[in-house]
């Protein structure tokens, strides 16, 4: 059975990647502003990249040298957290994807769609692994836990 301990640790770890899918859905926002509710968890995150320099940066190589890379941290809390970091990657280069592709087409509805349909299926991940890390079973993302697997 897992600790209660660790599982907090794992669920606070998802508002990583949480953090980094708001801006996909500020359309949703607009649309259905009781959405907003859901950035809320998100807040302390945000600030903490805001208020540092690089923070999001710092705050990977923390999270990945002194969680993911310590043999101390139990294997529930390191597994979590590494597949939070690349669940983060992959927000963070859709981003980027869409700054450089889309740019162009900003505002039309091609990319208003992809937005939302990113913010959704962030929003999917990260409440099903929240609610997997409450039961204390390690979440199975296709594809992402298979990575973490081989890294841990």
């Amino acid at each position: 059975m897992t600790p209660i301990w660790q599982r907090v640790a794992a669920i606070f770890i998802y508002l990583l990647p949480w953090s980094d899918s708001i801006p996909f859905g500020r359309n949703l926002f607009l649309e259905f502003s009781f959405l907003q509710w859901l950035a809320i968890p998100a807040l302390p995150i945000v600030l903490i990249e805001q208020a540092i320099p690089f923070g999001s940066l710092i705050l990977f190589f923390v999270l990945f040298l002194t969680v993911v890379r310590n043999p101390n941290v139990p294997y529930f809390v390191r597994f979590n957290t590494l597949q939070a970091i690349l669940l983060d990657i992959g927000v963070v280069i859709i981003s980027y994807a869409f700054q450089i592709i889309l740019q162009p087409f900003a505002g039309g509805i091609i990319v208003r769609t992809l937005s939302s349909t990113v913010f959704l299926g962030i929003l999917a991940m990260v409440v099903f692994s929240i609610s997997e890390c409450i039961q204390g079973k390690e979440p199975d993302i296709p594809w992402i836990s298979e990575a973490v697997k081989i890294q841990i």
